[in-house]
């Protein structure tokens, strides 16, 4: 055989090891020159730790900076089951049941394997939120295989139900679901800040490494609310209107006062009411804010628009009267009195407001151009929200003289054929109170900034409606109602002082029909010859009228608001009036 040749072999394997230095140097030049600062960065991606820097959400305060509702700093905790070995499920889930009080029933699927819809390996749960610090540290405490703790905030309402119809609630990722924490969620939640720093492993733990790259940005604080309401007298009013509806078999019902010069809601109270504390255990209809999101037929309380428009265009003065008879007919359609009357009967206007004759406000009506009541309607604030600050405000309706039926002539004055919530008409109301100047009702009187400036809300224009003068004989006249013999609303008077106010009973429409009973309500104001508050009251009720279901509550609250405020009384008497002429 041939000899192998060994100068080709050495030849050879010269060139095969020369061929790959020059790749591997070239290689490394790339590595070195062109790549290097990529995979430092890459290096020290994977070395990076990024964590939340959580922003406290702010706080809602009412008028004298009592707090409502505010974040506090609490724990979770939670599980990846993938790093729990099925042996060690049960005991985890026992030593968990002590610190969290959840059952082990609960726990246990929550700590086992199991793959998610996608297929995916479920490696997060939820053990627990909104646990207090102390017992977030002694589950840390105990070490347990794919158990952790998070930062988490937890939002308390020391009031529980206080205003919590107003204020709403929070979910768990702590963004507002309901009330004011909805409609001002991005001024209350805040930024979310973020710290980014460089770890390494040590004895199986990421540590932090000293002098490593470490950068933060600092979360920013949410802002608060000041509100106008005042924590007192809300709880009063919340509590007198639970007592009296509850007996009245309510489904539901709303109160609102409003100081008549600012049209600052002082209370705003509905039934039924829920724990914000605990909103997770209410029904929709107990979270509903009455005052606003309730529509209904007012009845008899809109009789002083009306009457207003009539003295406002001059069709009637201090002194009319209106020739009435027992009832009245339109369209086909017959309208009786209450306390009926002969006919041919000559009607004061102080006597229409204690009786609240249907006969004599259809028959001013029929005087009146319908235009004319449409435009007066909208004037005092009825098929508008009156923008106080609730989110999902109902704007209600009334209707243009197009949409008018053959019957409209004499429904729509008596207030029927016309939806409003309880704020609105109380605003009405206030309006008179206030020298017939409409101010919008407001909740919110102030934000507050992280570094704790107070910007007071943004005033909304007001508008005359009536004039002084007119606005003066209503308030006179509505006193009628709660001092003279028979008439409708002698429950809502109050000793010492002068009350005006107005009784209604209307009607409650549910898709698209009329409901069975009957929406009783009385609004009414105090000192009348000086008014500093309006309080409304609304009910629907199985039955009764507003001078037995809505004044009594009335009385109490107005009662109450008199003596906090310690308004005195203005020591006059309320004049006496005659009914007919």
């Amino acid at each position: 055989p041939r000899l192998a040749e060994p100068l080709r072999r050495l030849r050879l394997g010269t060139v095969i090891m020369l061929v790959l230095f020059l790749v591997v140097a070239g290689r490394l030049v790339t590595l070195q020159l062109t790549d290097a600062r990529a995979y430092a960065r890459q290096g020290l991606a994977d070395r990076l730790a990024h964590e939340v820097l959580f922003a406290p959400r702010g706080a809602i305060y009412d008028r004298d900076h009592n707090v409502l509702a505010q974040s506090v700093q609490a724990r979770y905790v939670f599980a990846d089951p993938t790093k729990i070995k099925a042996k060690d499920v049960q005991p985890t889930a026992n030593a968990l049941r002590e610190l969290l009080g959840v059952p082990t029933s609960e726990l246990v699927p929550k700590l086992s394997r199991k793959l998610r819809a996608n297929g995916s390996q479920d490696m997060f749960e939820y053990l627990a939120r909104g646990v207090d610090i102390a017992t977030g540290d002694a589950v840390v405490a105990r070490n347990l295989p794919g158990i952790g703790v998070g930062r988490d905030e937890v939002r308390t309402e020391p009031g529980n139900d206080l205003a919590a119809n107003l204020i709403g609630f929070t979910g768990y990722d702590g963004s507002g679901r309901a009330g004011l924490e909805a409609g001002y969620d991005k001024l209350l939640a805040g930024q979310d800040g973020s710290h980014t720093f460089e770890v390494g492993n040590s004895a199986g733990d990421l540590v932090q490494i000293p002098g490593g790259y470490d950068e933060a940005k600092a979360a920013r604080p949410g802002s608060s609310l000041e509100l106008t309401i005042n924590r007192d007298l809300q709880y009063e009013v919340q509590y007198i209107l639970a007592q009296k509806m509850s007996k009245a078999n309510a489904t539901f019902a709303a109160a609102v006062a409003i100081d008549v010069h600012t049209g600052e809601v002082l209370a705003q109270a509905s039934y039924p009411t829920y724990n914000a504390a605990n909103a997770r255990d209410s029904t929709p209809a107990q979270r509903v804010d009455a005052a606003s999101q309730a529509v209904v037929e007012p009845g008899s309380i809109h009789k002083v628009i009306t009457l207003g428009t009539a003295l406002q265009t001059g069709l009637l003065g201090a002194n009319s009267t209106v020739q009435v008879c027992p009832s009245v007919r339109i369209a086909g359609q017959n309208f009786p009195d209450t306390h009926p009357q002969r006919c041919g009967t000559r009607m004061t206007l102080p006597g229409i407001l204690a009786y609240s004759s249907d006969v004599a406000t259809i028959t001013v009506a029929k005087h009146l151009p319908p235009q004319t009541l449409y435009d007066y309607q909208r004037a005092f604030g009825l098929g508008s929200p009156t923008g106080e600050g609730v989110p999902g405000e109902a704007a209600g309706l009334v209707q243009p003289p197009r949409n008018w039926s053959g019957t409209s002539p004499g429904s729509i004055p008596i207030g029927l054929g016309v939806s409003v919530t309880p704020v609105q008409m109380a605003a009405v109301y206030a309006a008179i109170a206030n020298d017939g100047v409409y101010v919008p009702p407001r909740l919110v009187k102030a934000t507050i900034s992280p570094d704790g400036t107070e910007h007071p809300a943004v005033a909304v224009p007001s508008r005359r409606v009536l004039s002084s003068q007119n606005a003066a004989i209503l308030r006179q006249d509505l006193e009628a109602v709660v001092t003279v013999p028979n008439a409708t609303g002698p429950a809502a008077a109050i000793p010492g002082y002068r009350v005006a106010g107005k009784t209604g009973t209307g009607l409650y429409v549910k898709n698209g029909r009329y409901a069975p009973g009957e929406v009783a309500s009385f609004i009414g104001m105090a000192p009348a010859d000086a008014p500093r508050f309006v309080i409304a009251v609304v009910a629907y009720t199985p039955a009764g009228s507003g001078g037995k279901v809505a004044a009594p509550a009335f009385q109490q609250m107005m009662q109450f608001a008199l003596r906090l405020y310690h308004v005195p009384p203005t020591g006059t008497k309320p004049p006496t009036f005659a009914i007919t002429r």
